[in-house]
């Protein structure tokens, strides 16, 4: 009985140490670069990976504008970068990435207000069901759509720096997505229903999304001075399924604080692709563990990443002005 109970520890120690090792590895950014002078937009800044981001790069020296929809979140986290930075060049600006129009409004604002954008960070993103604003399925709108919108409508501000980078943040889920570009267009979304399952596909799609729409983006700003990427930042404990029910998170919140990284770790590969000198000739690739790395071949399909693309300018409106 003894044996079985020592070997039993043994074995689970062993499959602990492997997951730590895999699928919940760790890494850190090991660049020195500074950011003074330099002008950084993070959505979803106010909270998780986003904060920790924004911390670092702030304390580098970068203005940063925390694009949010909570501005009490958004004032709390100024408050806590502040405190831990010392810097005081760290601002919010309402987004709200389930509406469109709201988008646009954003945008509008900054060019009006900014002179410059070096960074893009398109760190906002959920687990959950429902709609936005504008009638999509809430995790195509707003991990994907919005964000499309957003890059879209900054691009010019973006080339103008000279040297910049946008950085969208996908995840290893995105190799269990599939989009069918049919059903998107006739039912505006990836998927939906009333179980934790089926909108977790649905998440899994909008991952898959990011990955396409950064491959995509890359071949558009060759010969520019933008490069992009996209991040899998680890599997983080994160309010990313704040919209799941209570007896999901039941579930989920043990096994988060045994195995999950905090938000700071999980901020590393995102880190690496806005600081690391010399990744420019790998624009459009997928990064993590603060490494290039290869994702799913659906992740790189050239005509699915471009039907993708004009699938999305028709749905944010921007067919005619494309």
């Amino acid at each position: 009985m003894m044996l079985l109970l020592i070997g039993s520890i043994v074995v689970l120690v062993g499959v602990y140490m492997l997951l730590v090792e895999t699928i919940f590895k760790s890494s850190e950014c090991r660049s020195s670069s500074d950011m003074v002078g330099k002008t950084v937009i993070i959505t979803g800044g106010n909270t998780g990976i986003g904060k920790a981001t924004a911390c670092e790069l702030a304390r580098r020296g970068a203005r940063v504008i925390l694009s949010c929809r909570n501005k009490q979140k958004a004032e709390e986290a100024i408050k806590d970068i502040e405190l831990e930075t010392g810097s005081t060049d760290v601002v919010y600006m309402q987004l709200d990435l389930a509406n469109l129009k709201a988008v646009r409004t954003f945008a509008e604002t900054f060019l009006k207000t900014e002179s410059r954008l070096d960074l893009l960070i398109n760190n906002a993103g959920l687990v959950g069901d429902g709609r936005t604003e504008d009638g999509f399925g809430i995790q195509f709108g707003v991990n994907h759509l919005g964000h499309f919108l957003l890059t879209y409508l900054l691009l010019d501000r973006l080339k103008e720096a000279p040297s910049s980078r946008v950085i969208t943040l996908s995840s290893m889920a995105h190799r269990w997505g599939k989009i069918d570009l049919d059903s998107l267009v006739a039912n505006k979304d990836l998927g939906t229903g009333r179980y934790s399952w089926q909108f977790f596909l649905a998440y899994c799609n909008s991952k898959l999304c990011n990955a396409l729409f950064t491959h995509e983006l890359a071949k558009r700003l060759k010969g520019t001075n933008v490069t992009c990427y996209s991040v899998h930042p680890g599997v983080v404990k994160t309010e990313l399924s704040r919209h799941v029910s209570l007896w999901q998170m039941v579930f989920v919140d043990p096994i988060s604080r045994l195995f999950f990284l905090d938000p700071k770790a999980g901020a590393q590969t995102t880190l690496h692709c806005a600081l690391q000198e010399g990744i420019e000739p790998l624009s459009g690739r997928y990064f993590a563990c603060c490494t290039v790395q290869e994702p799913c071949s659906n992740a790189t399909d050239d005509a699915v990443a471009k039907k993708l693309w004009d699938v999305s300018e028709r749905l944010c409106g921007l067919s005619d002005t494309s």
